[in-house]
């Protein structure tokens, strides 16, 4: 109703006076263009930096001068995350936190300096809440009612480094996760569509530089792991020939939903899938360890056969070493970009990234403190 966005808006804009270091935080509601086109005029007028959650890449342009990076607690991208938890002031548009998006709900985001924009209703620190506000009316009314403060847009910058790459392997050494990324970032094109299912996936991902208007999913609300197959058939039947969708997905997930793949071969949809075979359900292993992390191995590119026997309209390849991996890329974007392709990529059981030990410890300690309240 217009007197309780009017009484949002005076609430707000009284709320951010004399800051000293306000932020903007994308979440994963902020999925209309209109909403997505207010954020980034609210940006632009106010010169905040900003930040996506994890469950929200894409939602915002990652070419953007003041976009800062993924926030995910400790496990942010480099610099984002002290910008985000340092702030005296914050402003969340359509956020869902849950265990994941928060880390087990270790994040330190005070409930006194959030401004949270939901769909159809906004929150003004722990006193002020507006009900039947939309979204998209509050954020264009917000673009000349907060004031403007580019303080820590500029802390930002003075404390960034460039992140490195991973140096080349030597002939004949077995791929790591690192490397696997690092041409998979080089690959990506304005007109592909990403997504990734649970796990190590998720963290890899997060951290991929996305050429303007790449849209990017993941599933982070029950971390379903084998989501991403059905996601990508759903994707590559929306986008036609618009967009071509790229997915990351675990072997352990992709045992889950495998089958749909079938249908990609059949409608003649020319996804590229990159299953990451590490013989296990990895994530689980760094939360809680045991022989049922460990799966039955398959031939993922034989795999291919059984759904495509004539070979016509799919193209698969194992790999193991990084020019492996560089002849598959240029294969699959190349003369086989027209098919169903799948690249699998051997990993050792114990590679992973960074994020996921942290993420997974960060459970781990959550889940046996939950054990020992229950006893």
């Amino acid at each position: 109703s217009k007197p309780m966005l009017e009484a949002a808006i005076k609430h707000a804009s009284n709320f951010f006076e004399g800051t000293v270091k306000p932020v903007i935080v994308v979440g994963a509601r902020v999925r209309s263009p209109r909403a997505r086109a207010a954020v980034i005029k609210l940006v632009e007028a106010t010169g905040m930096p900003v930040a996506v959650m994890p469950n929200a890449k894409g939602n915002f342009p990652e070419n953007h001068p003041n976009f800062i990076g993924v926030f995910w607690v400790n496990i942010s991208t480099p610099f984002c995350g002290e910008t985000i938890t340092i702030a005296d002031r914050y402003i969340f548009v359509g956020p869902m936190f849950n265990d994941v998006s928060t880390v087990g709900f270790t994040h330190p985001i005070l409930r006194d300096r959030l401004l949270e924009v939901a769909y159809t209703h906004v929150s003004v620190g722990s006193e002020g809440f507006y009900g039947n506000v939309l979204m998209e009316d509050f954020l264009e009314a917000a673009i000349s009612a907060i004031p403007p403060n580019s303080k820590a847009l500029h802390n930002y910058q003075a404390m960034v480094v460039a992140p490195g790459k991973p140096l080349r392997s030597a002939p004949g050494t077995p791929i790591r996760t690192n490397i696997t990324y690092k041409h998979i970032e080089d690959m990506l094109q304005q007109h592909y569509a990403l997504l990734s299912d649970a796990g190590d996936c998720w963290f890899n991902a997060t951290y991929l530089k996305l050429p303007e208007g790449v849209p990017y999913e993941s599933q982070m609300q029950y971390a379903s792991i084998g989501w991403s197959v059905g996601a990508a058939l759903g994707l590559a039947a929306a986008y036609g020939k618009k967009r071509r969708v790229v997915a990351f997905i675990g072997d352990g997930a992709f045992q889950m939903t495998a089958q749909e793949v079938s249908t990609m071969v059949r409608y003649g949809f020319n996804p590229l899938l990159f299953i990451m075979n590490n013989g296990g359900y990895t994530v689980e292993v760094e939360i809680h360890d045991g022989p049922y992390n460990v799966i039955n191995n398959w031939d993922y590119r034989k795999l291919m056969h059984a759904f495509d026997p004539e070979g016509a309209r799919s193209w698969s390849a194992q790999v193991r070493t990084e020019e492996e991996l560089e002849a598959a890329i240029k294969e699959a974007t190349g003369p086989m970009s027209e098919r169903t392709c799948m690249i699998e990529v051997i990993l050792d059981k114990d590679d992973c990234s960074r994020s996921l030990l942290e993420f997974g410890t960060r459970l781990a300690f959550q889940s046996a403190n939950a054990a020992q309240i229950a006893c």
